[in-house]
């Protein structure tokens, strides 16, 4: 018992180090000193030991024997990276989701995309970060109605890996409209059953934010 409590301990440090890392709080060449974040999560040095370690097989984190551990974070090819690989498995989890997806994940969907196109039509208050949060959700059932948990699983990571982009890419309203026109599309097909253009959607709709992404690159170095 004291071995599962133990692990379980581990993995909650685990997922807030890395959670802390993803939105932005320690930044690239941070130092994760042991003792500090050990008393700032109430743990000893242990855990958040063993965390670092897993950060660092992800590749969020460097280790240098004598010297400590520091943040890598998430650069600018990882997320490209990340992208490419998302416009091919995004597709694909749409297509296997028009099979599997139930009643209630459908409801939940449109709920979604109600409060999405709410809060999008605001002009008063900045309201991005309720934007973010519900595309996270859009994604986050998509990804459960894959019925596949290896396939749901890698895409949730990836869509966690890019938070901050995310962020910046609903920053705008122009943006912001047009992604949710496109989860709009994507639930659409979904509801009709139609694997091939709930598949074209879902690729399209990640191929709109890479080239989004590339061209605020452009305007960054111009």
């Amino acid at each position: 018992m004291e071995d599962y409590q133990e692990q379980s301990l581990g993995g909650r440090v685990f997922q807030r180090i890395r959670d802390d890392i993803l939105n932005g709080k320690y930044k690239e060449r941070d130092e994760l000193r042991e003792i500090s974040l050990g008393k700032e999560l109430g743990v000893s040095r242990t855990p958040v030991r063993e965390a670092l370690r897993r950060l660092e097989l992800e590749g969020l984190v460097s280790i240098t024997p004598n010297k400590g551990a520091f943040v890598t974070g998430i650069t600018a090819k990882d997320v490209r990276d990340i992208y490419a690989m998302r416009s091919s498995l995004e597709g694909l989890c749409a297509r296997w989701a028009t099979r599997y997806i139930t009643d209630e994940q459908l409801a939940e969907m449109e709920e979604i995309m109600m409060l999405s196109e709410f809060h999008v039509k605001r002009e008063d208050e900045d309201n991005s970060e309720q934007i973010c949060m519900l595309d996270e959700k859009f994604h986050s059932v998509l990804y459960e109605a894959s019925g596949s948990r290896i396939l749901g699983g890698m895409l949730g990571d990836f869509h966690k890996y890019v938070q901050l982009t995310r962020r910046k890419c609903v920053s705008t309203k122009e943006r912001a409209r047009k992604s949710i026109r496109e989860h709009r599309q994507i639930l659409r097909a979904l509801q009709e059953g139609d694997a091939d253009q709930a598949e074209q959607f879902a690729n399209e709709h990640i191929f709109q934010v890479m080239q989004y992404l590339k061209r605020l690159d452009q305007e960054g170095t111009g």
